[in-house]
């Protein structure tokens, strides 16, 4: 059986290496260790020292990128560690692209570390291809795309976005941020993509135990590059990290179906509730991305944002009335958190053209019965 095009269920659960090839093991062991035996000067088993590669981050790797149907995968310590890497791909005067609405911590590493050391950064409203065509430059090096975004949950075109940056800035790398999506719902580098990248904080390790950052590549010269920079760097997973990660990759597609089925619950509950303005999940029909998430997705996602009628005062009264809905940062877990964007997650960006609205509260929207859940929003909403 071909492992390179198993069902998404299928390959969270048997993609990558397989059985540890030592001892047989079903599951990779933690390999808690700094260093490795070299029997001669430079000869070793594949493995020489635990920043440069080690057996755990190897198995995680490989079962990632089988996920994405990638050639190569490389983790890191978190996923702005894993941006970060991305970014450190670019030379000085090299123009960057970003979505007006890209997450927070993406918006302050590129305008206050990477801008700092020449990097010339510029961002464009990506749901807007002709937006996008006007942005690129001869001199446009990456195109960070966010799709769905965080917070707005805006879907962004990728083959189109793709399409656009080979014929107007052919050197440019498009990475897609794959995080809210996972590849269990969608699959940049099939395309067009050059890179995918994740928080695995999130759903892929999906338990709110593990901090972790991926990258998939098919490019061979820039799996080299990014795998020098890993070490280089440093900024790499621990084995117990990577078992864990793993251990909640296994059972990713079937707690997406969760997920996604509970969202589109929540947001058809939320639709209709007077004390809500507008409810954002690209599955509703009046999504303005609701077609182009429907050709790219095998499904919408977990996370749902809404604004209040009554405004931002509406807003934290939710966020502190909830008790099913953690008020907490992240996302991607198995329980449900709630929280409000402007003063939390894209506190970074306030006063800024990438400020998010006061009036928006952000769902991660969990694994419970669905059921408790809206009662749990239908009493908050009672505050407001």
């Amino acid at each position: 059986m071909d492992r390179a095009h198993l069902d998404p269920a299928t390959a969270c659960v048997h993609g990558g290496a397989g059985p540890e090839p030592f001892t047989g093991a079903v599951v990779t062991p933690i390999y808690q260790t700094s260093t490795f035996v070299q029997s001669a000067v430079g000869e070793h088993q594949g493995f020489e020292y635990a920043r440069t590669q080690n057996p755990s981050r190897q198995a995680l790797e490989l079962h990632l990128a089988a996920l994405e149907r990638a050639a190569h995968g490389h983790s890191f310590a978190s996923g702005m560690a894993a941006t970060d890497a991305i970014f450190r791909l670019l030379e000085p005067g090299d123009h960057v692209l970003l979505p007006d609405d890209a997450y927070g911590g993406t918006i302050r590493l590129a305008l206050r570390v990477h801008a700092p050391a020449g990097l010339v950064i510029d961002t464009v409203d990506q749901t807007d291809l002709d937006a996008v065509r006007g942005a690129l430059r001869p001199g446009t090096r990456l195109v960070w795309v966010e799709t769905p975004t965080n917070p707005l949950l805006r879907i962004v075109d990728i083959a189109g976005v793709a399409s656009l940056a080979q014929e107007h800035a052919p050197q440019a790398l498009v990475a897609v941020d794959n995080t809210f999506a996972t590849p269990v719902l969608q699959l940049p580098l099939g395309l067009g993509a050059h890179l995918a990248v994740h928080s695995t904080t999130k759903y892929l390790g999906g338990h709110s135990d593990v901090v972790g950052g991926f990258v998939a590549t098919d490019d061979d010269a820039l799996s080299t590059r990014l795998a020098f920079l890993q070490n280089a760097t440093g900024a790499v997973p621990g084995p117990f990290d990577c078992f864990l990660t793993q251990r909640g990759a296994k059972t990713l597609a079937v707690r997406m179906d969760r997920h996604c089925a509970n969202a589109e619950a929540v947001a058809g509950f939320l639709s209709e509730h007077a004390a809500v303005a507008e409810v954002l999940w690209p599955g509703l029909a009046s999504h303005p991305g609701h077609a182009v998430a429907t050709t790219q997705m095998r499904g919408y996602g977990g996370m749902v944002s809404f604004r209040l009628a009554g405004g931002e005062e509406a807003a934290l009264a939710v966020c502190k009335a909830t008790r099913l809905f953690t008020l907490a940062e992240s996302l991607g877990a198995v329980e449900s958190l709630i929280e409000h964007p402007g003063r939390m997650t894209h506190l970074s960006v306030a006063g800024t053209t990438n400020e998010v609205p006061s009036d928006l509260v952000r769902l991660s929207v969990g694994i419970e019965a669905v059921s408790d859940l809206i009662e749990d929003l239908d009493e908050a909403l009672a505050h407001c």
